[in-house]
């Protein structure tokens, strides 16, 4: 029988957390994130996890760029976890083995396996269109971290600089040019407000009922993001890009713009065989991909084939 697994999806406003065997994931439990220190929100994850019940591993993902070897953040987004060992602290308190790494990375490997956690990409790339622009790379059937736990990070690939002349000189992050600059959800919710809109999510909204100038601004969003897509099928040539995070409820009013600019700069030749759609499991990517983490990696510690014990 497959192992009982915990995922749990460490997010800038909530927590969830939720049981995952043989494929099948429990109903997360949510609660509003603890973001007034490391430590009472370390607390908040070792409380949580223990009412999940018993378990063979936990993965936890974090908006964070992972130290993975050391199991510590190099640098955290919207929670008090940089500099903090997660794993050591997490693996101490609870007694079982603890594997933390990058939500988007988590959410790439959720999309990477099927609804029995049996793996159906192989090579997979997947961009998170939220507040910011994420991702996660799956080589290989295994995830790519690179040297330092940075890679994924497509967010900050350069897609709009203008170098002709001159390189400008470097900023503080987002970079201008950046994907994350120019396709973020926060980009949209300027556009929006420069056009009489309120944010991003009503964009969304009115473009979806037919709002003309609403869908202009998806467009050009799906298009910026589509520059992004092309370079990684040209550097990868994955099997799949997918794409989620919020502003992947726009569905095919962001995806067929974007699909059609990276078709554009797709070297000739090249990806010819790269689907690309919509992620499949929406809000419940991280916390599948972060139980997903755990069973690898701990089938991995054990010597074991990952089928062992994702599905027994």
């Amino acid at each position: 029988m497959a192992e009982r697994l915990i995922g749990v999806d460490v997010g800038g406003t909530k927590v969830s957390v939720a049981g995952l065997r043989g494929g099948i994931l429990e109903d997360p439990v949510l609660e509003p994130t603890i973001t007034s220190s490391a430590e009472e929100l370390i607390d908040q994850l070792v409380r949580r996890i223990q009412a999940a019940g018993e378990a063979a591993a936990v993965g936890v993902a974090i908006p964070s760029i992972m130290d993975w070897e050391a199991g510590t953040a190099r640098f955290s987004v919207n929670i008090p976890l940089q500099g903090v060992p997660v794993r050591d602290i997490l693996r101490e308190r609870l007694g079982v083995p603890v594997y933390v790494d990058n939500d988007a990375t988590c959410a790439a490997l959720a999309e990477a396996y099927d609804d029995d956690s049996h793996l159906l990409y192989s090579d997979l790339v997947a961009f998170t269109v939220g507040t910011g622009v994420g991702g996660g790379v799956i080589i290989g059937g295994k995830v790519h971290r690179g040297a330092t736990g940075a890679a994924g990070e497509l967010g900050h690939m350069i897609v709009g600089l203008d170098a002709r002349d001159h390189v400008p000189p470097a900023r503080e992050f987002p970079q201008r040019g950046s994907l994350e600059a120019l396709a973020a959800g926060r980009t949209l919710d300027a556009m929006a407000l420069q056009h009489g809109l309120r944010d991003g999510p009503e964009t969304v909204r009115r473009a979806q009922a037919g709002d003309t100038e609403a869908i202009g601004l998806i467009t050009l969003l799906g298009r910026r993001l589509g520059l992004g897509i092309a370079n990684m099928i040209n550097a990868l040539d994955p099997q799949v890009v997918v794409i989620g995070g919020g502003v992947s409820a726009a569905e095919d009013l962001l995806i067929a713009p974007a699909t059609d600019v990276a078709r554009q700069y797709t070297i000739t030749g090249g990806g010819t065989k790269t689907e690309i759609r919509r992620a499949r499991y929406g809000r419940t990517a991280g916390v599948r991909g972060a139980g997903l983490l755990a069973g690898l990696e701990l089938a991995n510690d054990r010597g074991l084939d990952a089928t062992e014990v994702l599905t027994g």
